[in-house]
């Protein structure tokens, strides 16, 4: 490069800092420079005020002598280019310079590939930052600090992820395009702190592994992130590990269901159709019956719940017809497939 350089000044002067200008950004993303790092060597090469817009309204201003300015974006004369979905701008008061074009594409660039470069995929977090933001005492100001020092943003939409049966301290793999999201175990389970562009449901993964259960909270104010967490432990509560349509529960989609979660765990196995649920599972066969039984009242069908059991159809209706008898169901009826799957609802709130 230095040897290129050479022969260029000696031939094109502009040809030459045009070069260095590529040259300077390149060895910028060599070494890993973050978005404000781009920015302060944008501002000194350039010499004139530089700044960078995030898609989450950060604004990020440097002056040519490395010293930060006010992060709004005010009414000055720039020249800006687009950077992947934020922006990139050049505060020159007496119009662009020769070169500033060059300079805007290559800190465009700069900020588009370290933006991919620096985000990790979704990282444990200091589990007492996030027990301070989900914690019920935790001062508005203590909950303000905790979310920025996790990277969130007080003030915007966040949703809470309960995750069970997972590798400790790890979700289930979020989609590779989703941005970082904190979590860590609390209370035994993992929370996971999840703001946009990321969805909530791209952290219970398009297949739950097996024995992975999933609860998503309602998107609240991000400083009320303790609603979205408790929430999400309701919806977990009512999550079938195992079961691709069921492991993962959103605690909007729970309706009035959510009022059988505020039963007491010890009143509901005093319920005597729980206590003849739990005998019956007990038995051989017992608990394959009842997974046919609830397969076959959330299908509709025995064919329906066959295909999702990935069994014969036969071979459900022997077990349904079985559970039925025993349990005094006829799962036939409207009724009693409600009574069957209220039961089955209840026995799974009260081990969680």
């Amino acid at each position: 490069m230095e040897g290129l350089l050479l022969r260029l000044s000696a031939l094109d002067p502009d040809a030459e800092a045009a070069l260095r200008v590529i040259a300077y950004f390149d060895a910028l993303v060599t070494r890993g420079a973050s978005a404000p790092a781009l920015v302060r060597a944008a501002a000194a090469l350039a010499e004139c005020p530089a700044g960078l817009w995030r898609p989450d309204g950060t604004v990020v201003r440097y002056r040519p002598d490395g010293e930060p300015l006010p992060s709004v974006r005010g009414n000055f004369p720039a020249t800006a280019l687009a950077a992947g979905p934020g922006g990139v701008w050049l505060e020159r008061p007496d119009g662009p310079g020769p070169l500033d074009s060059l300079v805007l594409e290559r800190m465009a660039l700069a900020a588009v590939t370290a933006a991919h470069t620096n985000r990790p995929g979704p990282q444990p977090a200091d589990p007492a930052l996030v027990e301070l933001v989900l914690a019920d005492d935790t001062p508005a100001e203590g909950r303000v600090r905790a979310l920025r020092l996790l990277g969130l943003v007080p003030g915007r939409p966040l949703a809470v992820v309960a995750v069970r049966g997972a590798a400790p301290g790890r979700p289930p793999q979020a989609r590779p395009a989703e941005c970082r999201a904190p979590h860590a175990v609390v209370e035994g389970v993992v929370a996971v702190l999840v703001q946009p562009p990321s969805a909530p449901d791209a952290f219970a993964g398009p297949a739950v592994p097996p024995g992975v259960v999933v609860g998503i909270g309602d998107a609240v104010d991000a400083e009320r992130a303790r609603t979205s967490w408790a929430q999400a432990r309701v919806a977990l509560r009512f999550a079938v590990a195992g079961d691709a349509e069921a492991a993962v529960v959103r605690h909007d989609g729970l309706g009035a269901l959510a009022v059988l979660a505020a039963l007491p765990p010890e009143e509901l196995r005093r319920r005597p159709e729980l206590a003849a649920v739990e005998a019956y599972a007990a038995r051989p066969g017992g608990e394959g019956d009842l997974a046919a039984v609830e397969a076959f009242c959330r299908s509709g069908s025995l064919r329906g719940a066959a295909a999702h059991l990935h069994l014969h159809h036969s071979s459900v209706a022997d077990r349904v017809a079985r559970a039925g008898r025993a349990l005094g169901w006829e799962l036939s009826e409207p009724a009693d497939r409600f009574r069957a799957m209220l039961a089955l609802t209840l026995r799974r709130l009260s081990r969680h």
